[in-house]
Formats: C-alpha cells, structure tokens, sequence
C-alpha cells in the first residue's frame, strides 16, 4: 500500500489531524520531552521513527515497513496504527520490541488525533 506522492509541502498540508507545521513543530520538540529520561531508548526510537515516516522523511512506516512517498494519507497512518497495536501484543515478551512498537504507536496516535499526548 503506497500514500499518494506529495510533492512539496503547502501550508494547508496536514499529517493526520494535524498542520504539517504542528507536527515539524512536536518533532523538533522530542529532545525536550524525553530529556527525563522516563522513556526507555527503544520507546523513544520508536516515537522517532513514527515521526519521521508521518512526515514524509522516511519511506518506509516504523511497524510494518509499508512503503509511502511523501507523506501517508490518513488511511495508511491508521492501517499502520492498527498493526502497531497488533505488533505489541505479539511482542509481550520481547521488551525492546514492544517499547519500539508502543512508541511509533504513540507518535501516530497524536498525528491522526487519537491521543492528546505527543508521546
């Protein structure tokens, strides 16, 4: 399953639920909000990697390995939050794997509006 190409990114571009400039915006913030250090390595891998897929950086989605040019549309950010939530519990006991997997769940979740929290 592959996102429709988008070419450049306009003002109006959304990722999700949210402005692309939202969403660059929580990316740029991630140091910040895991410099507690209350999130395990894998955990915020994961978060990253949702990140940088949802915005077109990576073309390859962090749970699946779903190919998208440019930014996913909403139905391949939900399909791969789908698979995030049936990953995890497939990866009940292998922690590095599970951290990953509920760290790209959380990134995608606050992107399509399913979470109020960035991570």
């Amino acid at each position: 399953m592959t996102a429709p190409a988008q070419s450049q990114r306009d003002e109006g571009q959304r990722v999700g639920v949210r402005a692309y400039a939202d969403a660059e915006a929580a990316e740029r913030d991630l140091p910040a909000l895991f410099s507690g250090g209350e999130h395990p390595p894998e955990y915020r891998a994961g978060v990253s990697a949702g990140y940088a897929w949802a915005l077109g950086r990576d073309a390859r989605a962090p749970v699946t390995g779903a190919g998208a040019k440019g930014v996913p549309d909403m139905e391949l950010l939900t399909a791969e939050i789908d698979a995030a939530v049936v990953r995890e519990d497939e990866a009940a006991a292998d922690p590095v794997t599970r951290d990953y997997v509920r760290g790209a769940h959380a990134a995608l979740a606050w992107l399509c509006g399913f979470s109020d929290r960035r991570v």
